[in-house]
């Protein structure tokens, strides 16, 4: 039975007083999966006895489904490379297509979505994305060849940690019926408590995790004796036979990292220091994936 059909019996059940649920029952043992839902046949049911006649779907304004020929794709396709942030209303315009067929070249058609732009500290220049294409390929092919082993590398940074994470956008996200009020998340404070730590890890898991006393601000000295020295003595602890042997430290360029003295005090414990691109957090592990996922977890805790 088309829908045409289905329709026909509703009309005419309705017309013998018989109830919605009925009908979908009747239709459900008749048909099974192929059934329409129990909302249709009330809707169906109470046209009817609105006094519908036509049991075919009436016309509907707006440009046909046609409408997605492949000029029209090509044309959206061509606004959108020229200009990435335009919405579904402006390419509407630009176009003359309804917004339904615009909306289905783009998601259907072109496999487009949306996407917020991804916040980056800076911009980098030629010679600075030529920097760091260079300092990536060197260490990768140092990999490649075996002179340096990933089991090796340490690597480390500080980051505040808040006492109370509010969790992100999507894990704030709440069904809500038609009418309720939404839930609200309160704008943490600038103020809230919060606690600095120095994290080193390896391969085989954190090497020294050094807790930032309050109002203690990290400078060369403070890094060199709070966190290089401690961590330099668990290296030589878990490694007695080799030591800081062929170690690798990895860190970022703020000022603490790449002081002279932060360099002459690695080098003399055999300590190679990894070149890392400038304004390239992406490219640091604690930045990119430990830190994150050390917040993602504490959520709600």
């Amino acid at each position: 039975m088309n829908r045409e059909h289905i329709r026909a019996y509703i009309k005419v059940r309705t017309a013998l007083n018989m109830q919605p649920k009925s009908i979908h029952d009747d239709l459900c043992l008749a048909l099974g999966d192929k059934a329409p839902s129990y909302n249709t046949v009330v809707r169906w049911s109470k046209l009817c006895r609105e006094g519908r006649e036509e049991v075919e779907d009436e016309p509907r304004p707006g440009r046909p489904v046609s409408e997605t020929a492949s000029d029209n794709i090509e044309e959206v396709r061509h606004l959108i490379d020229n200009d990435p942030y335009l919405t579904i209303d402006e390419i509407q315009v630009e176009t003359g297509l309804s917004h339904g067929t615009t909306q289905r070249i783009v998601s259907d058609h072109l496999k487009l979505k949306k996407i917020t732009a991804r916040w980056i500290p800076n911009q980098l220049t030629d010679s600075q994305r030529a920097e760091r294409v260079r300092i990536c390929q060197e260490n990768l092919a140092k990999f490649q060849q075996g002179t340096w082993r990933l089991c090796d590398v340490v690597t480390g940074d500080e980051s505040w940690f808040y006492h109370k994470q509010l969790g992100r956008k999507s894990s704030n996200a709440a069904w809500t019926a038609s009418g309720e009020t939404p839930p609200t998340v309160v704008r943490r404070s600038h103020f809230a408590p919060k606690t600095l730590f120095c994290i080193f890890f390896k391969t085989t898991g954190p090497v020294l995790i050094h807790h930032v006393e309050r109002g203690q601000t990290i400078d060369h000295d403070y890094y060199i004796n709070n966190c290089l020295q401690p961590l330099v003595n668990e290296i030589k602890k878990q490694r007695p036979s080799s030591g800081t042997h062929a170690i690798k430290i990895h860190h970022d360029n703020a000022r603490p990292h790449v002081h002279k003295d932060v360099s002459t005090y690695l080098e003399s414990q055999g300590i190679t220091k990894m070149l890392q691109p400038p304004y390239s957090p992406d490219l640091a592990p604690c930045d990119f994936w430990l830190f994150d996922l050390i917040k993602q977890n504490l959520t709600d805790q």
